[in-house]
């Protein structure tokens, strides 16, 4: 309300009135700025927060903490809505926001802006479909297992089965990339790719684990890039230029390795140093690099082209039907004509002793002859035909040709040293499927880039599946014409020995081989560069979302944003890759951790689209939960098919990390399908269990645990939630329940307190379950709301724990014997068991261990077999797992003890428990005077604290009379006909000095004559009798079980007559008295444990 206001006569004009009005309103509306002003202040300086504590991701709508408030409240009409507009802003700030909201990844800067300044414009991105997804997916996917290996795969596991690999690969792609497409295009996905993806829609547990396995994948992907740039300079454009050189015949492939190990660890420290310098120039280049590629398949189709018209001369020379490589000698003949002579060739010289025609020469060399064939003959020679079926073979086996006419030798002379092509592995499908893999990998590379697309909910579905359908045209095509052709031994020659040493597919490709050469070189050299700038990036992302954090240290970097620590890891995992040296045992590798990203990929849309949530309303309509499905298993099928023990190694890295971050607790609430998939089966789960009660077999104790709270809301008796620990072990359902006085308005910010202190005490002593607050006008009505109401459907509570009240006697405790005698009640009503553990501060925590010592079971009454079951149950916890369980039983003076004992012993053993057992005898005896006076004692002090009661309700009627006698005394007799009309069954009476005389001392009389009968009064027989048992009893109890660590006994009901409440927890009193630890069980009527199977 303003303070100030403005008078304006009733004569003024009309435009006197409006300026006043103006006055009023402008000096309201300062003081309302001024209060928001110091609110604001209060809130910068700091991220703003949710209520658990939580950043929250930036975002443009509610609750944005940049929004400009000052244009919140232009316009008065929108006054009715101003309280709300701090929580709530107008639409018009929204879409405003909306229109400026810039797609940036979650947790990284981008490395052009410094990491504390904001951006003053906004960037507006430019990029179509062609240019932002399409190309960087044809860069990404086409690369270096194009240009080295796919003519040996073809060679190897012939047409059909190459055709089979890349069909199952680029199934697997597509599969991912549609449901790639329907997350992405369902809602905005800043640049984080496939992490934000899936940590967005599977949670933050299966994105850390998922996310760590791409940023591996990557990494790896770089090593093989950079393995296959060393390969090529050293096998193709430059061999001379190795350190190590084979000085023994069979030591070429360890030289080669060693010189892969030394150059890769150059080439790896001088592109890291590109790319901390100058991450801009890499990306600039990566369209060079693309370039390079585009121009090496057009020399592929174009010297495909050429076969038809004019196959170039690559001669094969052939010994038998062995294949020789030609880096040794230069003429494929034994002999050679020269001025009318024959002479022995450099060939001749390989296999024999010495030049001369009668050397001793090799067995299969001499019964052989030595042919020469086109290595490229042609796609019109039929040559398909040959190269239809696979030839796999054995480690280190010679490449022969099919169909060729071949005399076998001795096969006692080593062929080691022989001028042969030799197979450098092992080849069967599967190998082929992993070392394939890798050429189809990259389909990210548009989700990657989303945040500098004009419309990337249109652009990376249509890029992404057209750059896919395209490299797969491309890779089937050059299967088939590989096939059609090459020679199926050049194609099995995998560093191209028999064409000279050249590149095979470069021996097909026109205008010359070293078209392909120098553009795979650049290729591949641009993707090892985009793999060192990709990977710290996505591991600077993982980092900064705090989900793993020992990887946090990698979340810092340069001023302007460039991630140095994650660069330096990024390298060092890549040079594991390098050290290992070959391309064929890398490329495994990185396809587990790829597939296995694509496998959550399709496993994110799965989920999503088969629990349809609300915010499932993707814009990509061309998906089906059975394509994501086909997908998933596709990609599982394809990681086992590669290598199953790569393929457990991988889930084992990942399902570690998973338990990590589930251990170290992810506090992250991103609406992911995992938590709508939990509900879900937690609802499925719910309305089974509502079907009936559960089976005697399924009965387990369902808590709810009473807490009783101090006034600054923490709990009284933490070791109430020790023993609960200790009884659930984690097992079926806890609530852990608390009663606040008053009302839920004024009480609300303690409620939030008690149940934060509730719920970390709980997690301290590992008490799994759920915790429940009610405040209520009375402690009594909001113990008796929980009893009805805590739990959901089948999920509720069937038995009750709670803490003796210990200073019951004292008037003035919120938990008074009344209220805990209700509680017996009403647990009894509800067919409930309850559990009231006595002394429950002595009771032990989880951190101790008894290491002896009984549990001793008192079975008076028959209660459904629960004093059975909580034994066997506590012995299961490490606390109590060496205590013996005993049985005692009370026989009466008509029961055969010795019977009673064989019976009991029987029922145990039926039951599978083991407990020692021994049958007490209570005979009856004389009433002991002790057990008289008591039990008059009792009712002595019941009956002083009626009286005592009784005569403070008269104290306080008296002060009353005295003060309606004062304000009747100063009232007018016209108010006292005012009052009495408008309160007519008040009573009105008039006092004189000897009636208020008379009335005080009557009090008085009545008090002492009410004190003097206490002391002359006989206890009531029903009351001796019950204390004599309890008496006697307790007297039984201490007798055998004083020593006993825990103490169960059966618990007796409440008087039905309430009068004798009291009464009843003196006689609890009596019979646990002396005793440390004591658990009190009342039954729930209902049969807990069976000796049926």
């Amino acid at each position: 309300m303003p303070t100030n206001f403005t008078v304006v006569p009733v004569e003024a004009q009309g435009g006197e009135r409006d300026s006043a009005e103006r006055d009023a309103w402008r000096q309201e509306e300062e003081e309302d700025n001024r209060d928001r002003g110091s609110g604001e202040r209060g809130e910068q300086g700091g991220v703003r927060r949710s209520g658990d504590g939580i950043s929250r991701e930036s975002s443009p709508f509610i609750n944005s903490a940049e929004m400009d408030r000052g244009n919140m409240y232009e316009g008065k009409n929108m006054a009715l809505f101003e309280e709300e507009m701090d929580s709530n802003p107008m639409v018009s700030s929204l879409l405003n926001k909306l229109a400026n909201y810039t797609n940036v990844t979650q947790g990284v800067v981008e490395h052009e802006a410094d990491e504390d300044s904001k951006r003053k414009e906004v960037k507006v991105p430019r990029m179509g479909t062609f240019i932002g997804v399409y190309l960087p997916c044809l860069q990404n996917i086409l690369g270096v297992i194009l240009f080295l290996r796919l003519t040996w795969i073809v060679g190897t596991a012939g047409v059909l089965e190459s055709f089979i690999i890349v069909f199952m690969c680029c199934a697997c792609t597509m599969l991912t990339a549609i449901s790639m497409s329907a997350i992405a295009t369902n809602g905005v996905v800043p640049a984080g790719g496939s992490y934000y993806m899936i940590s967005r829609s599977l949670g933050p547990e299966f994105g850390g684990a998922v996310g760590l396995c791409f940023y591996l994948g990557t990494t790896f992907a770089g090593a093989m890039y950079i393995l296959g740039t060393i390969e090529i300079l050293l096998t193709y454009i430059s061999p001379s230029a190795a350190i190590f050189k084979a000085e023994e015949v069979g030591e070429e492939t360890e030289a080669m390795l060693n010189n892969m190990r030394v150059y890769g660890t150059c080439i790896i420290i001088l592109m890291a140093i590109v790319v901390f310098v100058g991450v801009k120039y890499v990306n600039k280049l990566a369209l060079v690099f693309l370039a390079c590629v585009i121009l090496s398949i057009i020399a592929i189709y174009a010297g495909v082209i050429k076969t038809a018209i004019d196959p170039p001369d690559f001669p094969i020379c052939l010994l038998g039907n062995r294949t020789l490589s030609k880096r040794s000698f230069d003429v494929c003949a034994k002999f050679t004509e020269r001025n009318n002579e024959t002479k022995t060739t450099n060939l001749w010289l390989l296999f024999c002793n010495s030049s001369l025609p009668t050397a001793m020469c090799d067995d299969y060399f001499s019964l052989n002859n030595v042919t020469e064939i086109q290595g490229i003959p042609g796609i019109l020679s039929g040559v398909l035909i040959d190269n239809l079926w696979s030839t796999y073979s054995e480690k280190g086996s010679i490449v022969e040709k099919k169909n060729q006419p071949s005399v076998s030798g001795s096969e006692d002379i080593k062929i080691a040293g022989r001028p042969y092509v030799f197979t450098d592995i092992m080849t069967y499908f599967t190998v082929l499927v992993g070392i394939y893999f890798p050429s189809v990998t990259g389909i990210m590379a548009g989700s990657n880039r989303s945040g500098d697309l004009k419309d990337a909910q249109k652009s990376i579905p249509t890029g992404t599946i057209l750059a896919i359908s395209t490299t797969s045209f491309i890779y089937l095509s050059c299967i088939v014409l590989f096939g059609a052709c090459i020679e199926g031994v050049v194609l099995r020659d995998k560093f191209g020995e028999a064409v000279n040493g050249n590149l095979v597919v470069g021996t097909l490709a026109w205008p010359s081989p070293w078209v392909i050469v120098i553009g795979s070189f650049f290729s591949t050299c641009g993707a090892g560069l985009q793999s060192l700038t990709g990977a710290p990036r996505l591991l600077q992302a993982i980092a900064r979302d705090g989900i793993v954090p020992f990887i946090q240290v990698f979340g810092h970097g340069k001023a302007n944003g460039e991630p140095t620590w994650a660069l330096l890891l990024t390298a060092a995992i890549c040079e594991i890759g390098i050290l290992i040296a070959s391309l064929d045992s890398v490329a495994p590798i990185l396809s587990m951790f790829f597939l296995m990203c694509y496998m959550f990929v399709n496993l994110a849309c799965a989920v999503q689209t088969l629990l349809r949530t609300p915010n499932w309303r993707p814009r990509f309509k061309y998906y089906h939960w059975t394509l994501s499905f086909l997908g998933m298993s596709l990609c599982l099928a394809l990681m086992f098919i590669c290598s199953w023990y790569y393929a457990l190694i991988a889930m084992l890295i990942a399902g570690c990390i998973y338990k990590y971050i589930e251990y170290r607790g992810a506090e992250k609430e991103w609406g992911d399908g995992i938590r709508g998939l939990s509900l879900n089966a937690a609802r499925y789960a719910l309305l089974r269990v509502e079907d009936g009660p559960p089976h005697t077999k399924n009965w387990r104790p369902q808590l709810l645990v009473l807490l009783n709270l101090d006034c600054e809301q923490l709990v009284k008796h933490p070791r109430l939630l020790s023993f609960t620990s200790q009884l659930k072990a984690g097992k079926g359902l806890t609530i852990v329940g608390s009663v606040l006085q008053g009302t839920y308005l004024d009480k609300c910010v303690e409620t939030q307190k008690a149940e934060e202190n509730v719920k970390a005490l709980m997690a301290v002593e590992k008490t799994k379950g759920f915790c429940q607050i009610v405040v209520s006008p009375s402690f009594r009505d909001g113990i008796s709301h929980l009893i009805q109401s805590a739990g959901l459907g089948g999920m509720k509570h069937n038995t009750v724990l709670m803490a003796w009240p210990q200073s019951w006697k004292q008037t003035e405790n919120h938990f008074s014997w009344k209220n805990f005698v209700d509680t017996v009640r009403e647990t009894t009503a509800a067919q409930q068991a309850l559990l009231v553990a006595k002394n429950i501060d002595l009771f032990p925590t989880n951190q101790e261990r008894f290491t002896e010592g009984n549990i001793d079971v008192w079975w008076i009454v028959h209660d459904g077999g629960m004093l059975m079951l909580l034994p066997f149950l506590l012995r299961q916890h490490k606390v109590w797992r060496k205590c013996k369980m005993r049985i005692f039983t009370v026989a009466q003076m008509d029961d055969n003890s010795i019977q009673m004992k064989k019976d009991l012993q029987m029922f145990l053993y039926h039951l599978r428990l083991n407990a020692e057992v021994e049958v007490v005898e209570m005979f009856e005896n004389d009433i002991s005077a002790f057990t008289y006076e008591k039990t008059l004692m009792m009712e002595q002090r019941s009956q002083m604290l009626k009286q005592m009661q009784l005569s403070k309700n008269e104290r306080e009627r008296e002060a009353q009379l005295i003060h309606d006698r004062n304000t009747a005394s100063r009232s007018a007799p016209a108010v006292k006909a005012s009052v009495a009309a408008a309160m007519p069954e008040k009573v009105q009476m008039t006092w004189t000095k000897e009636k208020f005389v008379a009335e005080k001392h009557k009090n008085k009389d009545t008090n002492v004559s009410g004190f003097k009968d206490i002391f002359n009064m006989k206890p009531n027989q029903s009351n001796v009798r019950r204390m004599h048992t309890a008496v006697k009893l307790n007297g039984v109890v201490l007798n055998k079980s004083q020593h006993a660590q825990l103490v169960l006994l059966n618990m007796p009901g409440p008087p039905k007559n309430r009068k004798g409440d009291e009464n009843y927890m003196e006689f609890l009193e009596v019979l646990t008295e002396g005793l440390d630890r004591v658990l009190l069980v009342r039954g729930s009527g209902r049969e807990v444990i069976t000796i049926y199977s």
